[in-house]
């Protein structure tokens, strides 16, 4: 019974709306998929209404963004109480952080000449959490840009003429915040952010789950965080990170899956 853990949806950064996306899994054979958006679970409950039309089960879910010692670490939450009224609270202060970024970011690309305003980037986000993609599709619409890359390349990537930093937490309050919200927090893609150090002090703090399989871990550094996550006692995970087609990942749906156990495990531990 194959799971995707890791699926994003135009509620944040994805191609897909979340009703395309849970017939595309359908299609594919999963059995489950995780909609976990970037700092937004908007994309959840339009998820769990295509997931009974298409016999297929959502598990809710949400990607926090955190920072620690000058590193970006992402930090997967699932199973949390979609009413939560102090998770709520938060993701909403996350929601407009972003706009706000992206506001900043707008004004150092009209400082520079280029033409485009905050209300067609907020209008290409439709209801979902605006970020950088939205903007990199506004330029490319405007002809600055041909491609979304080539928008990131020369203007929206760190250390760019428009780019701003985004607000993030500490991980330790991500994983405080999930576990408050009643949810099972892990850390997502550890080999991207070349975290491991962290992994001791997180699992301590509550964390309960590790990543091990994505599309960017070698078979090598999966296999080295599977042993990390069994020293700790943490739930081994994994997810394709799916953003949709034509994104700059290009990932495929499905790309990696895990057993239907590992959310059974989640769901007996969280």
């Amino acid at each position: 019974m194959p799971v995707d853990m890791h699926v994003h949806t135009t509620a944040s950064d994805g191609v897909d709306n979340p009703e395309d996306v849970v017939a595309r899994a359908k299609a594919l054979g999963l059995d489950a998929l995780a909609i976990t958006d970037h700092d937004t679970l908007e994309g959840v409950e339009p998820a769990m209404a295509a997931a009974i039309i298409y016999k297929i089960e959502v598990i809710p879910g949400i990607e926090l963004s955190t920072e620690h010692g000058g590193k970006e670490i992402h930090v997967l939450g699932y199973l949390m109480d979609l009413n939560c009224p102090e998770f709520l609270d938060k993701i909403s202060f996350f929601r407009n952080c972003r706009v706000d970024r992206i506001g900043k970011m707008v004004i150092k690309l009209q400082e520079l000449g280029i033409p485009v305003d905050i209300e067609k980037v907020m209008v290409i986000s439709g209801a979902g959490s605006v970020g950088r993609p939205h903007l990199a599709a506004a330029l490319v619409e405007a002809g600055v840009a041909a491609t979304i890359a080539e928008a990131f390349d020369k203007y929206l990537g760190a250390g760019c003429p428009a780019y701003v930093p985004r607000f993030k937490v500490d991980p330790v309050e991500a994983v405080q915040l999930i576990r408050n919200a009643g949810g099972f927090p892990v850390m997502a893609h550890p080999g991207l952010s070349n975290s491991s150090s962290l992994i001791p002090d997180l699992a301590q703090e509550g964390l309960l789950g590790l990543e091990a399989y994505h599309p960017a871990h070698s078979r090598e550094l999966s296999s080295y965080y599977c042993r990390l996550a069994e020293e700790y006692g943490l739930i081994i995970t994994g997810g394709s990170d799916y953003h949709g087609p034509g994104h700059k990942e290009g990932i495929s749906l499905g790309a990696q899956t895990v057993p239907y156990t590992v959310v059974q495990n989640m769901k007996s531990r969280g």
